[in-house]
């Protein structure tokens, strides 16, 4: 996520989140070194069944690699890991692995059975699934993606139209998103100036671009609680349904350690939650516990926090259930992969019969 410090339009932004374009199935070593090794190592030993692990609990340790760096992004695993769900749910622990540029990918990690789930996004899952790695999206966090494009309210940008002519700053790693934002909407790269961009929206702030690809709850946020008014649509709103924060598993998970996903998929439903209801707190675990080291800043993370909850809760999921997703959606995802030039069947990328089983046994957490 982003922090900002000190005045407009010179002061640079340091950005710290994730594209979702990045993606090595054969990327190098898996973050966490020797220690995801052995939390990996101690799953294997419980997998699914009724058996007691080292530690003396049901599932023992597994080895969750996040899409990044850890922050409010992840306040509902901070949730369930601060308030024991996990350990209700029967692991010995969970080992809340940070992403980042520097990492590995999940997709990379769940190739070489260094971690055990992640959360990933379609865009990266679904090139891989047709690499060969034998994964499967089992529910998601957000049921719309972050990316929007941010502007200057005094020019603001509210439709792909309105871009038409001007300049539009975009990461390496947005730009296939971004030309499949063009496509869903009719529009062409020449259509657009494309402005080669980093993570810092400071072009933006001082009028080098009209428009710069964005999280919403991010540069947003973090512009405005600077002076930089500005409005933003999301692409989710323009052809893009993308979900995103997708927990992603080896199909063998699915065929053989069963129980034990959906032991982990009822705490995480509890912490997110908890995380939906309480923002405040969310930014509390993310600044001082478990994203101490970034030194996060509350008052924004609570921001973003709020600003979350909109792509958590959705009218399906008031119905459904968190981390759901509706047929209807998955079938938007698909055709929005398509417009990215990613052509994927549903039943090659998603499987949703684990979480539909949880909440067939635990109708309770869908209130």
């Amino acid at each position: 996520m982003t922090r900002v410090t000190g005045p407009l339009p010179a002061q640079k932004f340091a950005v710290d989140r994730r594209s979702f374009l990045r993606f090595s199935v054969l990327a190098g070593a898996a973050a966490g070194g020797a220690g995801v090794l052995a939390a990996c190592g101690n799953s294997s030993s419980s997998s699914g069944g009724g058996g007691t692990s080292a530690d003396g609990s049901k599932f023992g340790t597994v080895a969750i690699q996040l899409s990044w760096l850890k922050n409010i992004e992840f306040a509902g695993e901070f949730f369930a890991d601060s308030k024991g769900y996990y350990k209700d749910a029967g692991f010995g622990k969970v080992d809340l692995i940070a992403g980042g540029a520097a990492g590995t990918t999940v997709e990379a990690g769940l190739d070489t059975k260094k971690v055990w789930l992640g959360m990933s996004a379609p865009m990266l899952t679904a090139p891989a699934v047709l690499e060969g790695l034998p994964a499967k999206i089992v529910g998601t966090t957000y049921q719309k993606n972050p990316f929007c494009i941010v502007s200057s309210a005094a020019k603001p940008i509210k439709t792909p139209q309105d871009m038409k002519g001007r300049k539009i700053g975009v990461q390496d790693g947005n730009q296939l998103v971004f030309g499949a934002l063009l496509a869903a909407n009719g529009l062409t790269p020449s259509d657009v100036t494309i402005v080669p961009a980093q993570y810092d929206p400071t072009p933006l702030a001082s009028g080098e671009v009209d428009g710069w690809v964005s999280y919403v709850t991010n540069e947003p946020i973090t512009l405005a609680a600077k002076g930089f008014q500005n409005a933003n649509f999301l692409f989710a709103d323009f052809g893009l349904p993308l979900v995103a924060e997708t927990l992603t598993v080896r199909q063998e998970t699915i065929d053989k350690e069963r129980d034990k996903l959906k032991a982990f998929l009822v705490a995480e439903i509890k912490g997110w939650k908890d995380a939906v209801a309480n923002p405040a707190e969310s930014a509390r675990l993310a600044v001082e516990v478990y994203g101490k080291d970034q030194h996060l800043e509350a008052g924004e993370q609570t921001l973003e926090a709020k600003a979350q909850n909109d792509l958590v809760v959705s009218a399906d999921t008031k119905t459904n259930g968190l981390f759901t997703i509706s047929d209807q959606l998955v079938g938007q995802n698909i055709e929005a992969l398509g417009k990215a030039k990613i052509s994927i069947k549903a039943d090659q990328l998603f499987d949703l019969s684990v979480l539909k089983e949880v909440y067939a046994e635990h109708p309770e957490l869908k209130s």
